[in-house]
């Protein structure tokens, strides 16, 4: 097998694991706020074990450090809002949400990187608006509030994505994914009091031991759907295009609508509208490599990200 060919099947095992990252969030039954702390907690604790970790982080400036940290906060926000929309809707309507951080991508990381905004990314961004009508109209009403919320957490991917990206040069990727999360979990900790005034749906006890059942889940989340993929992609995208890269990595939404339907039976909640909606958001991910060239998939977005692209 040559190696470009065993990175691509790398690479979709790999998506095939983060398609599980919403299912994963549906089944714990701990509410968003301490499933994305223990969640973090538990991928900075095995960082932590690693000596390369730790030969980065002496190796960073403090004022490097201070800026990643900065960014875990958006990505603990990430991922708080992310379980938060498929508490208040399904795993298919929180991986949908997801894929529109491509297009939040697309026309954000002009002003974030000093880079020439594209026209036709602005089409891009215009041509997901009928779907996203659609995936609205094709959800029950009690759903619509788990769309808003995911919405903003694929902006909050575009935010800490392009942010990344300015930064991409100045730490190792297993270090900076620490420091992010290590930051993150500090942050939710600090918000975890007001919670309750500011977002009752996410609130939860942090410190309460969750199940045996949730324990376990939040281990396959951290440990399989986090850590592991994250590693096995670090070696696979030094064998694929960058085009390669992102068709794969699109995939993700595609796998976890299709779990979810086979795992938790969502199709039954959901109407063709919803599907055809979805189509056209999908559509428009996988045009995007085709409107300009492709960027390296940012290895900080695999490992603290839902939306990958």
């Amino acid at each position: 097998m040559t190696p470009t060919r065993k990175a691509q099947l790398q690479i979709h095992f790999c998506v095939l694991l983060w398609g599980f990252t919403a299912i994963l969030g549906k089944l714990i039954t701990l509410p968003a706020l301490p499933l994305v702390w223990w969640r973090m907690l538990l991928v900075v604790a095995a960082l932590a074990l690693v000596p390369r970790v730790w030969r980065g982080l002496r190796a960073m400036s403090p004022r490097t450090m201070l800026a990643y940290a900065g960014i875990g906060a958006l990505v603990a926000l990430h991922w708080l809002t992310f379980y938060g929309a498929i508490k208040l809707s399904n795993a298919s309507v929180g991986a949908t949400c997801m894929a529109l951080g491509t297009v939040f991508v697309a026309m954000i990381e002009p002003w974030l990187t000093r880079t020439r905004f594209s026209k036709r990314e602005l089409a891009l961004g215009l041509m997901v608006l009928p779907g996203v009508v659609l995936v609205v109209g094709g959800v029950p009403a009690g759903m619509r509030a788990g769309i808003a919320v995911g919405a903003v957490s694929a902006l909050l991917v575009a935010v800490f994505g392009s942010l990344n990206k300015r930064m991409v040069e100045h730490g190792d990727p297993l270090t900076v994914t620490a420091l992010e999360l290590g930051a993150g979990v500090l942050m939710l900790t600090l918000l975890a009091p007001l919670m309750p005034l500011l977002f009752p749906a996410f609130a939860g006890p942090l410190l309460v031991t969750p199940s045996a059942h949730d324990v376990a889940l939040l281990l396959g989340l951290a440990l399989a759907c986090t850590l592991l993929p994250f590693s096995l992609s670090l070696v696979a995208l030094r064998h694929m295009s960058a085009f390669a890269q992102q068709l794969a990595v699109n995939l993700e939404p595609v796998y976890a609508i299709v779990l979810a339907a086979l795992l938790l039976g969502e199709q039954r909640e959901l109407t063709t509208l919803f599907y055809v909606g979805v189509a056209i958001i999908l559509a428009a991910v996988f045009i995007h490599p085709l409107l300009g060239r492709p960027h390296p998939v940012d290895p900080e977005v695999l490992g603290t990200a839902e939306a990958k692209g």
